[in-house]
């Protein structure tokens, strides 16, 4: 990690919820954030996970806890919700991590696929929203959140549609939430990362012999890192942002004002050779259950 261009105790007296926060791209802010005196809880549906990254977050010295919880589930974000605080008080800060994604020709997916898809991404983005919001509303007290969404949002993406769908949400959830919930002292911005290299995103979204021809579509020539983003939430977390709110902001070195969706250029591929690629992505059966919801958090 990079020497931070931050003050030491920017986030100390913040509590920040980080879905997702178990791996990947949530992992590492929350690293970020805790490191700056925040205290942190995640949460997400791997136990053993979690635990390494309360174990790593405490290590810096951070207040933390983990708590597994399904987003798909109202039901369960609300008693997410309501165990952190019971942890480690009310909640301050919310950023909305968790997704899933994958590449797939858009006639082939099934109704279950889709579901799964838009449901952790858009519903438990819209529930983890409510949840906190509500609490901030009925205790009069400001709050904030920052939502990671996608380049492709806006422009849409071929072979990635429950995902530019459930984004495209996100991103409409947010601006409405800032107008509605601005007169609460309530603030919501959103990241758009272009690609940001993970272990999990990369094993189920970037076939083999694609990563450089993605790589050389960005303008800056080359791929964010963990500290790029690090840096930008936490400038949209804390104060120093007071004044932005339903913003999304793009960090990917003006690749998708350059290219549009990720993978549209594969369109001009045979057909047989993105199943090709396609069934390389595809989950083995020990790990079809995290293969099918998450994306690129882990």
């Amino acid at each position: 990690m990079t020497d931070t261009p931050f003050a030491p105790d920017l986030m100390r007296g913040s509590h920040i919820l980080v879905t997702g926060g178990g791996s990947g791209l949530g992992r590492s802010m929350a690293e970020r954030l805790a490191r700056l005196g925040a205290s942190i809880s995640v949460c997400g549906r791997r136990r053993a996970r979690l635990d390494e990254t309360v174990d790593a977050l405490r290590a810096v010295g951070a207040d933390a806890v983990g708590h597994t919880c399904d987003l798909k589930e109202a039901d369960a974000v609300e008693a997410c919700v309501a165990a952190v605080e019971a942890d480690l008080g009310p909640i301050t800060h919310l950023i909305n991590n968790a997704a899933g994604n994958f590449l797939a020709f858009t006639e082939d997916i099934g109704p279950r696929g889709f579901d799964a898809i838009v449901r952790t991404n858009l519903h438990g983005t819209f529930y983890a929203t409510q949840a906190c919001g509500r609490r901030w509303i009925e205790r009069k007290h400001p709050g904030v959140v920052l939502s990671i969404a996608t380049t492709y949002a806006e422009s849409g993406s071929a072979y990635l549609v429950p995902s530019a769908v459930s984004k495209a949400g996100v991103v409409a959830l947010m601006r409405s939430l800032a107008v509605e919930w601005g007169q609460f002292g309530i603030r919501l911005n959103a990241i758009a990362p272009g690609p940001i290299p993970t272990k999990g995103a990369w094993s189920r979204l970037v076939p083999e012999g694609l990563d450089e021809q993605l790589q050389r579509r960005v303008p800056l020539g080359r791929y964010g890192t963990r500290d790029e983003l690090g840096h930008l939430a936490v400038f949209l977390l804390s104060e120093l942002s007071a004044y932005v709110s339903g913003e999304v902001i793009a960090l990917d070195g003006a690749e998708h004002l350059a290219s549009g969706g990720w993978f549209n250029q594969m369109t001009q591929r045979p057909r047989e050779e993105l199943e090709t690629w396609f069934a390389s992505l595809r989950p083995t059966p020990s790990d079809a259950p995290r293969r099918s919801v998450d994306g690129q958090t882990e």
